[in-house]
């Protein structure tokens, strides 16, 4: 990924920087969902997000500085780089604070810690010994989701890149019922914290920085517009 960033004009700028943009980029999926909620809130964050950053000192009155979509974050290990969704860089009083943010819509965190090791490679075995000792866990259980691990890091791994005074990973879901929370919990419950939907919580401090992670829901008009291009295609169909 080039560290040249171009300004969007729009949601649909955002469709080319997907890794498979003509498998992601359509209604019911997070990417699309995503881009039009964070575009339509432009210069600031979405206001769901900007209520739970409130809920910690450190994290309240946040300004947006930049937000890149689709930031790639090079880890050790694995083939690829993890590509975060938002990356969002945002200044305080206490100085800049790096944001990842995952969005969902209806879709899972994707395969747990216990299937990537199951696939038994040198790069995924070696990627997740990083995380896990980045992140400060002495176990990992096979049931927790692979992704949140590699986000949580990558904010971490960012703000440290930055010397931002803070990192959060944030995922920032448009499900109505909060789907796949529970995996979210069981992520947090690692570090002895209780995740809450709409707000954020500390999990650590590592090399002096601050550690979050937050769960907020999506303003469901964008959810909306999702259900109503659903509607659209089944008619078409019928």
């Amino acid at each position: 990924m080039k560290r040249i960033v171009v300004p969007t004009q729009s949601p649909e700028d955002w469709k080319r920087l997907l890794a498979k943009p003509d498998l992601h980029w359509k209604a019911g999926y997070s990417a699309m969902t995503l881009a039009q909620s964070w575009e339509a809130a432009h210069p600031c964050v979405p206001p769901e997000i900007a209520a739970a950053l409130d809920s910690e000192p450190i994290l309240r009155n946040l300004e947006l500085l930049l937000a890149i979509p689709e930031y790639q974050v090079n880890l050790p290990g694995g083939q690829r780089p993890s590509q975060t969704d938002v990356l969002a860089l945002m200044r305080g009083s206490a100085g800049l604070v790096a944001v990842a943010v995952e969005g969902k819509v209806d879709e899972a965190f994707g395969p747990t810690v216990g299937q990537k090791r199951a696939e038994a490679s040198a790069g995924v075995d070696e990627r997740l010994a990083w995380l896990i000792d980045h992140l400060g866990l002495d176990v990992v259980p096979d049931t927790v989701r692979y992704q949140l691990l590699h986000r949580t890091a990558s904010a971490l791994l960012v703000a440290e890149q930055f010397d931002a005074a803070a990192a959060l990973m944030l995922v920032h879901s448009f499900s109505p019922t909060a789907l796949w929370f529970d995996d979210f919990a069981a992520f947090a419950a690692l570090f002895g914290v209780e995740a809450q939907v709409g707000g954020v919580a500390r999990v650590g401090t590592f090399g002096g920085i601050p550690l979050f992670i937050g769960w907020c829901k999506g303003d469901q008009r964008f959810r909306g517009r999702v259900e109503q291009a659903h509607r659209a295609e089944r008619h078409t169909v019928d």
